[in-house]
């Protein structure tokens, strides 16, 4: 095999191995290097870094990737990966995917995912460095831990685990970083004890396509199953109970919830305290039209009436009929809840034909909103513009998606208050961030 340098030939293919100075992080959880000028992503490396790493993609002119298969010159910060089916001494397609940042110092880790987001938001979101310094109260901004992670190394938080079936050999486990190769492991580290504990590592399950560990906080742990060809999963609309500061949430084995064990407690007390903030600075209207979109089994709903008392008038808006009904069941204490089963854009679209003084409520309104993955996007802002509601509390698990809608916001008359990062993915590159915005225009 042959080691390119700075000085070999620039044309890259896949296996090729190189040397590289890892100057950077790029969203994705693979950092940054350039070999004969051209970009190349390279996976577990460190900023600051040398390291030898091998090719897996060079079609494109602009940018290769590249994963690392030997540290030249370590950082400080590199630890033994706290998986070892994923350490840097296994073959790069043999390393079970799932703790990209595994190999890094918790502390490296959140200040990285702080780059990220801030770099996104710089780049995609339009803020500068006063913008940013006013929104993160001049110190920059921290990823926060989530309790009790520094304590045990950022493991044992996945109450929901997804596992593959190899259809061949029947083995049960993680796919492989990047591929969809199923990879025998002897234990899941980021998983909780109680996951941990019904796992079926040792087992062939030939006739199954996922096995999915659901470990509820005030429920039995259970296994759903998939079987190939059929997308529904074996138990998946079984009630299952959760526990959050107290209260008690009904919650579809299959539908969608936090996976960090901390992290339902950690959002809830997040959007009550900046409901809280807002209700201080007389920006909150309790009586008015406030809403809560992708607002899955109610969580973020109950934390505003947490902040805002009886009197809260809220519409709790998910497209997931299964989930809309366990809002309903979650919030049924409260008399000014309604949970309807919509997709987000159908609903605003409804809104923007309502009536003058429905429309009129909408701008004294709160929203809470915590899509998905891919954002809010262009067209929800759109509408969310039109309607013009007097402060938005945006929850985002995607730092690019947020930066882009901050964009939209901001060009629709809306200015990013203030901003908060958590760290509920220790030893991946994900974030959870809220966003608070005010109408300005």
């Amino acid at each position: 095999m042959v080691i390119m340098t700075a000085s070999s030939a620039p044309t890259l293919q896949p296996g090729d191995l190189i040397e590289l100075d890892v100057t950077g992080i790029a969203h994705g959880g693979v950092c940054v290097a350039r070999h004969e000028g051209r970009v190349v992503f390279v996976a577990d490396a460190i900023p600051g870094e040398r390291v030898l790493a091998r090719v897996s993609e060079a079609r494109k002119k602009s940018f290769a990737r590249a994963t690392t298969v030997s540290v030249l010159q370590a950082s400080e910060d590199r630890r033994p990966h706290i998986w070892p089916e994923a350490a840097i001494e296994r073959d790069p397609d043999e390393r079970a995917g799932g703790a990209e940042f595994g190999h890094i110092a918790l502390e490296r880790q959140r200040a990285l995912k702080a780059d990220v987001l801030t770099d996104s938001l710089r780049r995609f979101g339009g803020l500068d460095d006063e913008a940013l310094a006013r929104v993160t109260g001049g110190a920059g901004l921290s990823v926060e831990a989530a309790p009790g992670d520094d304590e045990v190394n950022g493991l044992g938080w996945r109450t929901r685990v997804r596992l593959h079936v190899d259809p061949e050999s029947g083995l049960v486990g993680p796919y492989a970083a990047r591929s969809r190769n199923v990879i025998e492991v002897e234990s899941l580290p980021l998983a909780t004890e109680a996951a941990s504990f019904i796992a079926p590592l040792e087992d062939s399950m030939p006739d199954l396509e996922t096995v999915d560990l659901i470990a509820p906080s005030a429920d039995d742990p259970r296994m759903l199953v998939s079987y190939p060809g059929e997308r529904a999963r074996a138990g998946e609309n079984d009630a299952v109970r959760e526990s959050v500061g107290g209260r008690e949430f009904l919650v579809r084995a299959g539908g969608f919830w936090q996976v960090h064990r901390e992290a339902p407690n950690t959002l809830f007390e997040a959007v009550r305290d900046a409901i809280l903030a807002l209700i201080d600075s007389g920006r909150f209207d309790a009586t008015a039209t406030n809403l809560d979109l992708y607002g899955g089994a109610g969580l973020l709903a109950a934390a505003m009436a947490e902040a805002a008392g009886p009197s809260l008038k809220v519409t709790t808006v998910e497209a997931d009929a299964g989930a809309t009904d366990d809002a309903a069941e979650n919030l049924s204490e409260l008399v000014g809840a309604l949970a309807l089963t919509s997709r987000v854009d159908r609903y605003l679209a409804d809104l923007l034909r309502a009536s003058a003084p429905v429309r009129e409520r909408l701008t004294r309104a709160t929203v809470v909103l915590d899509p998905p993955r891919s954002g809010a996007g262009g067209e929800v802002c759109a509408q969310l513009g039109e309607l013009r509601p007097a402060n938005l509390v945006y929850v985002a698990c995607d730092p690019v998606a947020l930066a882009r809608d901050t964009k939209t916001l901001r060009d629709l008359g809306y200015e990013l208050d203030s901003l908060r990062a958590f760290d509920l993915f220790p030893h991946t590159h994900h974030l959870e961030a809220l966003a608070v915005f005010r109408r300005v225009g």
